[in-house]
């Protein structure tokens, strides 16, 4: 039996590790076991609670107000008890978070191998995003097994001198999720959801990185603003993150107008169901990026740079940038350009096909059987 520990925290990584944790369970020769750090303490159950998944190990380290520090110390000392008790063969990350590299190096002091789901994402900005972009690369530097999504990630590790025979494209697991999440009749759990007025063209938005706080949200604001002001058939829909900071910016701009809705963030589910009920999604996040293509839904990224340079190849993104011009520019070509929005909305999506963690665990027992 291949005895392999997951590790993950944040509501994003959850939406992409739940898929690959449901596939463990039910491989044989495989014994899988599963620790919550609960960085995200309230996201992260609303994914896992829905999905009826209970932690094996929850360090539930979440405290108002922590700190990067805080967390990554709380996870090492967390995780040594439990890895010296239950020596697994591999221990399983994912993404860029705080989470993922104090596990990685909890493992690492272990002497235990570390598998990284969603590897070699970069942009080669150390401080964009902020702290992912670092919690990635050092957590190449300390990995053994390297679950790339695309070609292209495959090409950044291998530039990296990782080896290649430690490198296997999978696709993202996020899209796996995608079938225990969309129906097609949907009621939403969070009530003011289900009386939008879906004769209106929903814009979706999310925005909540650090580097995005301050200024930048506020000039985020004032585009969205202008968009809704000036396309009276258009709703603006905001699920909005628990940070302060994000909601204090969100009201100031937002919460006068009849055709915004400043809403408490939402779960997977209810996010999911209401991608595929929109018309644009407007994002700072990573991993919608991936799955608003599998619901022929173009993106304005809320960003500088990203990580998923592969959707903008393929038509799927537009890097819209954090200026005020830029964000209502893009916005309005997508509102008024039928033939722009329909050659983004029915691009391929480059990020896979919703069968990576069967791909993943394959990689598993070539490598441990």
């Amino acid at each position: 039996m291949i005895k392999v520990l997951s590790v993950f925290g944040t509501r994003p990584e959850a939406t992409k590790m739940v898929p690959l944790l449901m596939a463990l369970q039910d491989e044989p020769g495989v014994e899988p076991y599963f620790c919550a750090t609960a960085q995200h303490r309230e996201l992260l159950d609303q994914v896992l609670n829905p999905m009826e998944i209970k932690p094996d190990f929850d360090l539930n380290i979440m405290t108002h107000g922590q700190s990067l520090e805080d967390v990554t110390s709380k996870v090492l000392s967390g995780l040594r008890p439990i890895l010296k008790e239950l020596k697994p063969d591999l221990l399983l990350v994912h993404g860029d978070t705080t989470t993922t590299f104090a596990a990685s190096l909890a493992a690492f002091y272990a002497k235990v191998a570390v598998g990284h789901v969603e590897a070699g994402l970069r942009t080669y900005d150390k401080y964009r995003p902020y702290p992912e972009e670092i919690n990635r690369k050092l957590v190449t530097a300390l990995a053994d097994l390297y679950f790339a999504p695309t070609e292209q990630t495959r090409e950044n590790l291998l530039k990296e001198n990782v080896p290649d025979k430690s490198i296997y494209v999978t696709g993202n697991t996020g899209l796996d999720f995608l079938k225990y999440t969309v129906k097609d009749s949907y009621y939403y759990e969070n009530e003011a959801l289900n009386g939008l007025d879906y004769s209106k063209r929903i814009l979706l938005m999310t925005a909540h990185r650090n580097e995005n706080q301050g200024k930048p949200m506020e000039a985020i604001c004032r585009g969205v603003l202008r968009l809704i002001e000036d396309y009276p058939d258009t709703m603006l829909v905001w699920p909005m993150h628990p940070n302060p900071n994000v909601r204090e910016t969100a009201k100031k701009y937002l919460s006068a107008h009849e055709r915004i809705l400043l809403t408490d963030a939402i779960s997977a589910f209810d996010m999911h169901n209401l991608m595929k009920r929109s018309y644009l999604l407007l994002t700072d996040s990573g991993g919608l990026q991936e799955e608003a293509p599998a619901f022929d839904l173009p993106v304005l990224v809320l960003r500088e740079v990203t990580e998923r340079p592969e959707g903008l190849t393929a038509g799927t993104l537009i890097l819209a940038g954090v200026e005020e011009d830029s964000i209502y520019n893009h916005g309005a070509k997508l509102l008024t350009n039928t033939k722009l929005y329909n050659k983004m909305a029915t691009a391929p999506n480059p990020f896979g096909d919703g069968q990576a963690s069967g791909r993943i665990i394959k990689a598993i027992k070539e490598r441990f059987i």
